[in-house]
């Protein structure tokens, strides 16, 4: 251990500097077990005894000074945090400055400064490519099911207006419990208009893909991951917030679709997916663009953040084709995994730069709001077994190739 790290900063300098990298982790979407494991490695390496406990809306870290009689410097931070969103740039900062603090390149004072720093107000130009980056990807999704342009115009421009909302809702956040029903309805009113009075619409698969920035797939993936690494009470926290966010986005389209059958408005409903191959291709490239500045990368890693999107979605098709979609996801997963442990490994640099935005393209979000969407409308139990079961094997096989994914390629590091 480097003497900067230690022995210049007070016990209580060192426990600041640990909670405050922990609060970080946590906002920026770590899951539990890597969150986890990576405060007590940092905790470790500053000569501090910790032992942190992790869920979806807290922390709560254990301190003592192991060179003290025991019991004579016990400390317990708890923290209350709102569930954390991804931010691949501010992730990569965060780890940076915490792998200086415990090589000794700063001090802790300055590496608890530099993290503070961190929160800048972002810039007018940055929240409006935010905004875009929403409608980019919605109509990407439309892209890569192949639905007619209208469809794929339709849903760019609901997402522009998700987009908006949500900028707008940073000035009221009385209103965010109601943001999810709120964009839902919006979605499916002006689905629902379009398909009225401009054509007609896959008027259900065009509300989902323009609800795809809302959709939790990747909460549900890490709340099943959680579970299956022990942290049960982060796993259930987390996999019910996933569940309570799908039911308030089915609610918010069904309202919008009842309210325009009581005002008249009967929209026409087709099924049809002409595009030819080339269209879904040319979407998996914005697609992965798009959940690049949505995920918040710095612009030199959106080559690593594409990358992996774009050869995740590969893997899965064309595996899925050769041997059922379970073993294509399977696969997918077990790739970016490995990859992910790999780049760590060589660029010294947290692997969700690899490993988050490959998986977002395989996560069962989309197919959790479907079928929801059709067992309310259609009234059929048969129909919501189906969806749960195809949810299901989603997950299972992203589960499996996560695990396996670790064997091929251990981890390093734990982000």
């Amino acid at each position: 251990m480097s003497e900067p790290s230690t022995t210049s900063a007070t016990y209580a300098q060192r426990i600041a500097f640990v909670c405050e990298i922990a609060s970080r982790l946590h906002s920026y979407g770590t899951t539990a077990q890597r969150l986890e494991a990576a405060v007590a490695a940092v905790a470790q390496r500053l000569g501090l005894d910790c032992e942190p406990w992790s869920n979806p809306t807290g922390l709560i870290l254990s301190f003592n000074d192991p060179t003290r009689p025991l019991g004579a410097s016990d400390t317990t931070r708890v923290i209350r945090l709102a569930p954390g969103e991804t931010d691949l740039n501010k992730l990569s900062q965060a780890d940076r400055i915490a792998e200086d603090v415990m090589a000794g390149h700063l001090s802790v004072a300055e590496g608890h400064t530099a993290l503070r720093s961190l929160d800048r107000k972002p810039s007018r130009s940055w929240r409006v490519m935010q905004v875009l980056a929403s409608g980019l990807a919605s109509g990407a999704v439309a892209g890569l099911w192949r639905l007619p342009w209208v469809d794929i115009g339709a849903a760019t421009l609901i997402g522009v207006l998700i987009g908006v909302f949500n900028h707008l809702l940073e000035r009221r956040p009385q209103m965010k419990e109601a943001a999810d029903a709120v964009s839902a309805f919006m979605a499916g009113f002006v689905a629902v208009l379009v398909a009225n009075f401009v054509a007609p619409l896959n008027l259900n698969t065009v509300i989902i893909a323009s609800l795809i920035v809302l959709l939790p797939g990747m909460s549900l993936t890490n709340a099943v991951n959680e579970l299956t690494s022990q942290h049960l009470v982060s796993g259930v926290a987390r996999f019910a917030g996933a569940m309570a966010t799908i039911l308030k986005l089915t609610v918010g389209s069904l309202i919008a679709i009842t309210l325009a059958q009581l005002l008249g408005l009967y929209p026409e409903v087709r099924a049809l997916r002409p595009q030819p191959e080339w269209v879904e291709w040319c979407a998996m490239v914005v697609a992965a663009y798009a959940f690049a500045v949505l995920f918040k990368a710095h612009r030199r890693d959106y080559v690593w953040v594409m990358a992996a999107a774009i050869g995740g979605y590969s893997i899965s098709r064309y595996a899925g084709q050769a041997w059922g979609a379970p073993v294509g996801i399977f696969l997918s997963a077990l790739v970016l995994t490995a990859a992910g442990n790999a780049f760590a490994r060589w660029a010294n640099r947290p692997g969700a730069l690899i490993r988050v935005p490959g998986i977002l393209m395989l996560v069962p979000g989309s197919a959790s709001l479907r079928g929801l969407m059709n067992l309310v409308q259609q009234q059929d139990v048969g129909v919501g077994q189906s969806a749960l079961l195809g949810v299901t094997n989603i997950v299972m096989a992203l589960i499996a190739g996560l695990l396996f994914g670790n064997l091929v390629v251990s981890a390093r590091k734990n982000l």
